[in-house]
Formats: structure tokens, sequence, C-alpha cells
């Protein structure tokens, strides 16, 4: 009896160690599970994160995205500048000042006018010659040169309170009349005149001759433009606010209580008057 005793009670020991290992080992599963589990969950929401990290930057390339589109796809006139600007103003400014510059006959004559002019110094070196004539050709050849770099290079494009036009019409008449008085002042000081002095006389005659062809080219800028009506005329003055007009009852009140005070006062003199009279005509006492 007592062995089966000892047996049975083995028996329960044992039973309780195997429940004990067996719980053991579910809670071991439970908590690999469990890790298991926030192991997935911290990888989703870091695939989540990285995920609207994404979303995010391919929102912001999209919107920077479609601005530059629309810019690129906005439409910009042909004939004016538009809403150009930096490089792209310049490249159609340099288009537009060349074009006109070159296609109106500007450019050719102001070139045909300076080349003149160089061949006419090339044609005065070997000859002694006055120094105001190499002043007045060295002069128009340099504002010739200045007025083709303004125009090739479009600066003037960018100088708007400058009339270009007029400065340019200015400048071929003033150009004219200083070659066609070195031309006169040449021929008046020589008696003699070279091949070479003739052949730069005539030059420079021709250099004076394609400064006034500009001028007629110029008048091309002007046509179609006429001066609006009435542009010196002040306009009109305004209308002052007549002052309000008092009622006629208003303006009566006063005017029927001034007689009663007018008399009053002027009655206050004249009862004054006689009492200085009588004193004035009274005798003095003490004196006889």
């Amino acid at each position: 009896m007592a062995d089966k005793g000892k047996d049975a009670k083995d028996e329960k020991k044992g039973e309780k160690k195997e429940e004990k290992k067996e719980e053991k080992k579910d809670e071991k599963k439970g908590e690999k599970k469990d890790e298991k589990k926030d192991e997935k969950k911290d990888e989703k929401k870091d695939e989540k994160k990285g995920e609207k990290k994404d979303e995010k930057k391919d929102e912001k390339k999209d919107e920077k995205k479609e601005p530059e589109k629309e810019k690129a796809k906005s439409f910009q006139p042909k004939d004016q500048v538009g809403t150009r600007k930096g490089c792209r103003r310049y490249k159609w400014e340099f288009k537009d000042s060349n074009k006109e510059f070159w296609v109106m006959g500007h450019a050719e004559v102001k070139i045909l006018s300076a080349g003149c002019l160089v061949a006419a110094m090339i044609m005065f070196t070997g000859i002694t010659i006055h120094p105001i004539i190499t002043l007045i050709l060295t002069m128009e050849l340099s504002i010739f040169c200045f007025f083709f770099i303004i125009y090739t290079f479009a600066i003037n494009r960018y100088l708007p309170f400058i009339l270009w036009p007029i400065s340019d019409i200015l400048n071929d008449l003033f150009s004219f009349l200083f070659l066609v008085g070195a031309l006169v002042f040449a021929v008046r000081i020589r008696q003699t005149m070279p091949l070479h002095y003739f052949i730069a006389l005539i030059l420079i005659g021709l250099a004076g001759i394609f400064a006034l062809i500009d001028i007629c080219l110029q008048r091309k800028h002007f046509q179609g433009k006429r001066m609006k009506k009435n542009v010196l005329v002040p306009p009109p003055p305004k209308e002052k606010a007549e002052p309000a007009k008092p009622d006629a009852g208003a303006a009566a009140k006063p005017e029927a209580g001034k007689p009663e005070a007018a008399k009053a006062g002027a009655a206050k003199p004249e009862a004054a008057k006689p009492a200085a009279v009588a004193a004035q005509g009274a005798p003095k006492k003490g004196k006889k």
C-alpha cells in the first residue's frame, strides 16, 4: 500500500511537471507569436511611412513640374515681348531688333557710310591734310559704330527713356552737315588735288549721301503715328459746390431786430450831446 501511494505521488508530480513544461512551452510560443506580430506591425508601419514619404515627394515633384509645364505651354505672342523674362526676353529682343535693323535698311546704309569713311581715311594716309578733316572723319566713324552696336545687341530695347529713332535722325542729319562741311573745306584749302585726295573727297560725299538716305528710312518709324488732338489742352475746371442759401424766415428775423438796436444806439449819443453843450457854456467859478 505504501508503495502504491508513493507511485501515485510520483505520477502526480510527473504530471504536474509535464503540465508546467507544456505551460512554459505554450508561453514561449505565445511570446514568439507576439514578437512576430510586433515585428510584422513595425514592418508594415515602416512600409506605410516609406510609401507616404514617396507619395509626398512625388506630389512635390508633380507640383514643381506643373508650373514649369504651364510656363512652357503659356502662349507668347510673336509680335510682342509678352511675359518673357531674363534670357528668353533678351533672345526675343535680339532677334526682333536685328530683324528691324536689317530689314528696314538701316544696317546696310550705316555699313556703307562707315566703309566710305574708312576708305577715305586710307586714301588720306600718304597725303598731308588738315587735322579738322581727320577729326570729323574719326568722329563720324565712331558714332556710326556706336549706333551699329546699339541696334545689333538690342541695347536700345533696355533704354526706353531715350527716343532712339529721333536720336538716330538727328545723328544722320548732323553727320550729313559735318561731312558736307568737311568736303567743302577740303576743296577750298587745296589748290591742286592729287588722285587719292580726289577719291577721298568723293568717298566723303558718298558717306554724307548715305546718311541722308538713312534719314529717309527713319520716316517709316513715324508712319501711321499721329499726335492725339487736344493733348496740350488743360482739362476743364471742376465746378465748385454752391453754398446753401439760408431760409427766408431765418434771414428776416435778424433784419427785423437790427432797426431797434440801431435806434437805441442813435438815441444815446443824441441824449448825451445837450449835457456836453451845457457843461461847455456854463461859466467856471472863480473867473470873472
